[in-house]
């Protein structure tokens, strides 16, 4: 889980806030490399992309998105 706080995520969520994916296929392909990334968990085989996020504690990069929306409206 280490690896991926630390090499996969800030290439996920780099300028977030500034730079939000709009189209349907943008946000598929970031969400292909978590959703790639989880898989690579042996322990996790057999379950479903939400039950492995849900089991890491990792949020969905949408979810992210949303909140880092709310975070940025509310300091405005």
């Amino acid at each position: 889980m280490n690896l991926y706080r630390t090499l996969v995520r800030p290439h996920l969520e780099y300028c977030m806030n500034a730079w939000s994916p709009h189209y349907a296929n943008d946000k598929e392909l970031l969400g292909k490399v978590q959703r790639r990334f989880v898989r690579m968990f042996k322990e996790l085989k057999g379950k479903e992309d939400h039950e492995r996020l849900r089991y890491l504690n990792v949020w969905t990069l949408e979810e992210k998105r949303n909140r880092q929306d709310l975070i940025e409206i509310y300091k405005v």
